[in-house]
């Protein structure tokens, strides 16, 4: 059999399955002259009651819950959990941060952060200026206040 043939019959087939899919949109409400209502999807041929058509809005179809019910809330601690869980995951990066900033700052001191000291009997020895004894100084509070936040952060848990 011809592929050309096949990929067509398969495009056909699909779009025919498809088209029920369309109509699902409409609803027909049917009322009998002795009151008994139907729906239908498909309009009804030779019906002897009254016919209504009703186009449905997929998107309109969203349930609104009421304040304090029980699933409304589990929603709303679920998302307040994983609110928690963002800014835990949030103060751990800033606590991995601060200390590689620290670590990087006494592991690899710039070119004007050390400063040689004559010793007695000759020599020289490497003393921190103080400048970098400030910044160091800041960077282990910066790690300090991020581990006290991640500590508050985890009591609250």
């Amino acid at each position: 059999m011809n592929p050309m043939i096949v990929r067509i019959s398969l495009a056909a087939a699909i779009a025919l399955l498809a088209a029920p899919c369309v109509d699902a949109q409409t609803l027909y409400k049917l009322i009998g002259k002795d009151g008994k209502v139907t729906y239908s999807e498909k309009p009804p041929k030779d019906f002897d009651g009254k016919v209504i058509r009703m186009d449905i809005d997929p998107k309109a179809n969203t349930a609104t819950l009421p304040e304090g019910s029980r699933l409304r809330e589990g929603r709303e601690a679920s998302k307040s959990a994983a609110a928690r869980d963002d800014q835990l995951k949030a103060a751990r990066a800033r606590v991995d941060a601060a200390r590689k900033a620290l670590e990087e700052a006494r592991a690899n001191p710039g070119e004007g952060d050390i400063a040689r000291m004559g010793i007695k009997g000759g020599g020289t020895r490497p003393v921190p200026t103080e400048d970098y004894q400030r910044r160091l100084e800041q960077l282990e509070r910066d790690v300090k206040d991020a581990e006290d936040a991640l500590q508050k952060l985890e009591r609250e848990r």
